[in-house]
């Protein structure tokens, strides 16, 4: 095993959150980029544990309205736990583009992503979205 290299690492993790940005409507592109035991909260509430809730969760999402409903993604912090696992500080910003659609509870989140290092790639474990609420 190397020599655990922060820069590296930072550099591996950003490029996994930018492609799970860029794939968040491409499932073939998107779901690799998970644990096989992964566990998401969205910016709903919901939450889904496994590759296959999330593919069933994503499809769905995808035949529906939310299929108009994208994101950004801006790192703030990347915290390492241990040399293969990181916590992921975000903000979230949401552009819902859907027609005659109930507003969205706020158009920004925090999202904490725990990513894991696994067979050299970086994937995401845990991904938690909450609201920021305008006041």
């Amino acid at each position: 095993m190397g020599t655990f290299d922060e820069a590296v690492a930072t550099a591996a993790i950003h490029t996994l959150v930018a492609e799970a940005v860029k794939y968040q409507n491409d499932p073939d592109q998107f779901l690799p980029l998970h644990t096989s035991t992964v566990n998401i909260v969205n910016f709903g509430g919901r939450r889904v544990s496994g590759i296959g809730a999330l593919s069933a969760a994503m499809t769905a999402a995808l035949a529906s309205p939310l299929a108009d409903v994208r994101t950004e993604i801006v790192v703030d912090d990347v915290h390492f736990v241990r040399d293969d696992v990181a916590i992921v500080a975000c903000v979230k910003n949401v552009f819902d583009e859907r027609a005659d659609a109930d507003a969205l509870p706020a158009s920004a989140g925090r999202l904490t992503y725990v990513v894991v290092e696994q067979d050299g790639r970086w994937l995401i474990e845990s991904a938690q979205t909450t609201p920021i609420l305008s006041s």
